[in-house]
């Protein structure tokens, strides 16, 4: 197949060529240290402070679409065919500020200004996607910046108040958005990119058909999709990941679809697009899918690797193994198709042979007489890592348990099922005794290590408590809803 030796994208008004990037450059060091946009800052380095973040725009069924992104942990690689905003772009062509930035300083919004710049995206993508938001769509969308000097109080104040200065339709990636369409077009000639820096390679096959090609050809590459693991491997670990074959430009990896008995998410759904396909079936998972990372990190990370990379640690595996969901692994045109639960087999160990990849999973809609519940315990509400997270689903029919499929992330090497807890519980009463009961044999399920997270007589005790919450929560007459 005849490829692409250069990377194509749009910066803010002007189009970027490059035909020398490695595998490790970020998209953060490009604007600072090659085109010396100094307004994106570097903070944590890792995707969780904020301060660098910028808006990418990428074509959706035709349209122009605005996310953002940390462009920390964004690899310079993966914005092929993409439009990238930076704080620069945002003043008109008079120098005047922009609607939000009017309002963060009418509204006292920034002190030492470290931060601001991104304050200012995130209120900026939140403006442009709903311009009259309410106080918790404000509080979501800032999940992911951090501010140490002037409070969020002005800063909210400032979120409201952009409207009342402009509208988005008079916004300059409003007025524009057809001529980027047009421009975004003309770079995506459905070639495979294959780009280097030294000994550094990056790879963007042409499709998923060609993806399973070059993982057969490069079975020790790295695969990246979002990145939001991958990035910290080279910001924090400074690791050579080369060769990559990126993943997040494929449109068939983006697929979701609902189905009258199952959802088939792609692996390169991202948090943030698949929250409404299954909180619509599950409601319980809308509040759950908001406490993982902050928007930046939603918008890049992807159910697919999340389950891929194995943490036992990683928020969504225990919530599709509850669901009793399977994933579709493909080598070549061969695939096969396991449960969730038995893709883990050991800490850092999945059933993933080389030159195979994660192509889809699926989560069976739900049926009448199952309970639901996931819950996350971390330290820190808002983008942290979880201590424990644990979900739930449990059937009930006539007043007794016929069924139960309940899971851990936090408790082992690997996201693991409680099946000492499960066979407590099926046949037994639907009661608060049984619920008591089951979560006695987790000592028979687990035995948790003790590390900077939490100690391991914290983990069993919480996990016993989720029990009795999950057993609450469910109660018409006694309704319970614990927001942390």
């Amino acid at each position: 197949m005849t490829h692409r030796s250069e990377i194509r994208f749009i910066l803010n008004d002007q189009t970027v060529t490059l035909d020398s990037v490695s595998a490790s450059d970020t998209l953060l060091d490009f604007l600072r240290l090659d085109r010396r946009l100094m307004g994106t800052k570097e903070g944590c380095a890792e995707g969780d402070c904020g301060a660098c973040t910028i808006l990418v725009g990428r074509l959706s069924d035709g349209a122009m679409r605005y996310e953002p992104v940390n462009a920390c942990i964004r690899l310079l690689a993966s914005l092929d065919g993409c439009h990238v905003v930076s704080i620069e772009y945002l003043s008109g062509p008079d120098g005047r500020l922009h609607p939000v930035q009017q309002a963060m300083v009418e509204h006292h919004g920034s002190q030492c200004g470290f931060c601001t710049p991104g304050f200012v995206m995130s209120l900026y993508a939140l403006w442009m996607q709903n311009p009259d938001p309410s106080e918790t769509d404000i509080e979501t969308a800032l999940q992911g910046n951090l501010c140490r000097c002037t409070g969020y109080e002005p800063i909210i104040r400032a979120a409201k108040a952009a409207t009342k200065i402009g509208s988005p339709a008079e916004d300059a990636l409003t007025r524009e958005r057809d001529r980027i369409v047009e421009r975004l077009t003309a770079l995506r000639d459905g070639r495979r990119v294959v780009v280097s820096k030294g000994e550094s390679r990056c790879i963007l096959p042409a499709s998923v058909d060609d993806l399973a090609a070059v993982l057969v050809e490069t079975p020790d590459a790295t695969m990246v999709a979002g990145a939001t693991d991958v990035g910290l491997w080279v910001t924090k670990f400074l690791r050579d990941i080369s060769p990559v074959v990126f993943l997040s430009h494929l449109d068939d990896l983006r697929a979701l679809s609902v189905g009258a008995d199952s959802i088939e998410i792609g692996a390169g759904v991202s948090y943030t697009d698949s929250r409404a396909a299954l909180s619509a079936d599950y409601p319980h998972l809308a509040a759950f899918w908001d406490r993982i990372a902050g928007w930046q990190i939603r918008n890049m990370g992807t159910i697919g690797g999340n389950v891929a990379n194995g943490s036992p640690i990683g928020d969504t595996p225990p919530v599709l193994i509850a669901l009793g969901a399977s994933i579709t692994l493909r080598r070549g045109d061969t695939r096969r198709t396991i449960p969730v639960e038995e893709f883990f087999i050991d800490y850092g160990k999945q059933d993933l042979a080389a030159g195979e990849f994660l192509e889809s999973i699926s989560v069976p809609r739900p049926t009448p007489g199952t309970l639901h519940a996931a819950y996350k315990i971390s330290k820190r509400r808002d983008e942290d890592i979880s201590s424990v997270c644990a979900a739930f689903s449990v059937t009930v029919e006539n007043g007794r348990i016929t069924d139960a499929c309940i899971a851990f992330g936090g408790m082992a090497a690997t996201p693991k099922r409680a099946t000492h807890a499960e066979a407590a519980l099926i046949g037994a009463a639907w009661s608060e005794a049984s619920l008591f009961a089951a979560a006695d044999c987790l000592g028979d399920d687990f035995s948790p290590l003790t590390d900077w997270r939490a100690s391991a007589d914290y983990r069993l005790q919480v996990s016993k408590n989720l029990f009795h919450r999950f057993w609450l929560e469910q109660q018409d007459t006694a309704p319970v809803r614990l927001s942390a």
